[in-house]
């Protein structure tokens, strides 16, 4: 198994925690969010630990803003300046599940991008796209700022209703595997989860 994936999204409020939660509790991996913006509600990591009930090692975010809005923003707001090298992949043993902070391009300084960090990480990407209207552009938009940054893109992650014409138009002209769909899980819970990364997501592509 590969030291570990990065989860990114081509949009906000796409699933993409569920998934990383998913992910993780999978592979009893540990789950990193280097960035979490927004204290208001349950955090990410929050989310995460609560879904993969004790398979997943939940590690501490490198910055926690206050502000759910871009990082570079949120930071600004709270007057501080993320430092790229406060964000260099923690030590562990095992498998380690990275949640990135919103999507590729999402700055998180006046000179860094997500997208920067993923290259310096070195891990392949999971990209967890929607299937609604616009999904076609905003996934091979994404793919193609990934690779051009030289970033290994494991393959996309669908999430929500199933959209044959759609998932296949991204894997075609992105050139990427299809890892699955994970459709909306009501209620969301634990067993649930897990239930539906075992019947709906091709973990045997990740390995």
């Amino acid at each position: 198994m590969t030291r570990g994936f990065i989860v990114t999204g081509t949009d906000t409020g796409i699933g993409k925690t569920v998934i990383a939660a998913g992910l993780a509790g999978t592979l009893g991996a540990h789950y990193w969010k280097p960035v979490q913006a927004g204290l208001d509600a349950e955090s990410d990591s929050d989310t995460v630990r609560r879904l993969t009930a004790g398979r997943a090692a939940v590690l501490p975010e490198a910055w926690r803003l206050t502000t759910p809005c871009s990082p570079h923003e949120a930071a600004r707001r709270d007057g501080v300046s993320i430092d790229p090298a406060s964000l260099t992949l923690p030590d562990i043993d095992g498998p380690l599940v990275i949640e990135g902070a919103g999507g590729v391009l999402v700055p998180l300084g006046e000179h860094l991008l997500a997208a920067d960090l993923f290259a310096a990480w070195g891990c392949p990407v999971i990209l967890v796209a929607r299937t609604a209207l616009g999904t076609i552009n905003h996934s091979l938009l994404s793919l193609e700022a990934l690779r051009a940054r030289g970033i290994d893109v494991a393959g996309v992650l669908f999430s929500g209703n199933g959209n044959v014409a759609s998932e296949a138009a991204i894997t075609r002209f992105g050139r990427c595997r299809h890892l699955g769909r994970l459709p909306w899980l009501d209620p969301l819970t634990p067993a649930a989860l897990a239930d539906a990364f075992a019947h709906s997501v091709r973990m045997d592509l990740l390995a």
